[in-house]
């Protein structure tokens, strides 16, 4: 998938991106909010390796690019059933709470709905993450469920998710 939107692409993500991911995923401070507070300890030959098993049956990684600079990544899975799950995450701290999440996850989705044909989306979230249940919950998702204490962190610590869906006549775009 490519889409544009502005200065907004989102692309599939290729084996060159493969370094920039490296170094977002083994940032703590990127990753705290998937649980990985001291980062993944991935290299970028595993990572490259990921992107070489994709595709759009099954699973896709994207960059987010504002300007022609990354800032960020996304991903679907193909769940079965018209279903697919999905990840997002704006990776440069400059880039976040400026309401471009709200726009690119719009875009993410009217692709996944109008080019791919999904007929429900899935994603979750840590409980603590407010500020995306917010944005999600703006585009349209419902919210099916809270996982209280379901999983361990990185350093051992419980954590709660929060698990939602969206249909297409559900969904809320921003984009004009």
């Amino acid at each position: 998938m490519e889409r544009q939107y502005g200065d907004i692409i989102i692309r599939n993500a290729k084996i060159e991106d493969a370094s920039q991911l490296c170094r977002w995923w083994n940032d703590g401070a990127v990753m705290a909010h998937a649980g990985f507070p001291n980062g993944l300890g991935i290299t970028a030959e595993e990572i490259a390796a990921k992107i070489e098993q994709e595709s759009d049956d099954t699973t896709r990684r994207h960059i987010i690019l504002l300007k022609d600079t990354p800032i960020g990544e996304m991903n679907y899975r193909n769940m079965g059933d018209k279903t697919c799950e999905i990840g997002i995450k704006i990776c440069d701290a400059s880039c976040q709470n400026r309401g471009l999440g709200k726009i690119i996850l719009s875009l993410f989705i009217d692709g996944l709905f109008h080019e791919f044909g999904y007929e429900k989306i899935l994603l979750d979230t840590n409980l603590k993450n407010t500020r995306a249940q917010h944005v999600y919950e703006q585009l349209g998702f419902r919210r099916l469920g809270v996982n209280r204490d379901s999983w361990k962190d990185q350093l051992g610590n419980l954590q709660s998710s929060v698990d939602y869906e969206l249909t297409e006549k559900d969904f809320v775009s921003y984009l004009q």
